[in-house]
């Protein structure tokens, strides 16, 4: 079964040694870093870092977690999924998923909340109409 089926976006990378912490596992901060990873990603695939260099309207991170379900260490690789799981006018809600291929297992699971933004104007915006469009496109 592909832990990973329902999320579009998925990207592989390495446990790096350097995120080891002294209790001999990934320190829980770099769980952050690799929901990053993959939520950048996902802004590639639909555009949205382009549209917000073109607009000045773009996401920003407003809460972010992460549930840690089976402990990470070196070496391994990993798969980190990305899908969008709930829109709203102004938001959207982001789920994250890290699959460890030493395992064969859910390594941690977590959610983040992006609201759309307009760095001119400092002030949250409704998602755009091409923005949508490209978030739907993508889940199909």
């Amino acid at each position: 079964m592909d832990l990973l089926a329902e999320f579009p976006i998925v990207i592989h990378q390495p446990v790096i040694w350097n995120d080891m912490d002294a209790y001999q596992h990934v320190n829980n901060t770099v769980y952050f870093r690799y929901f990053e990873d993959a939520r950048m990603a996902y802004f590639e695939k639909t555009r949205v870092s382009e549209f917000k260099e073109l607009h000045g309207i773009g996401p920003i991170l407003a809460s972010t977690r992460c549930d840690f379900r089976a402990p990470l260490t070196y070496p391994d690789n990993l798969r980190i999924g990305a899908r969008v799981v709930e829109i709203a006018e102004k938001k959207f809600v982001m789920q994250y998923r890290v699959v460890s291929e030493k395992l064969n297992a859910v390594a941690a699971e977590g959610e983040g909340l992006i609201v759309y933004y307009d760095y001119q104007n400092a002030r949250s915006c409704k998602i755009p109409a091409e923005i949508l469009s490209a978030m739907q496109a993508i889940a199909e």
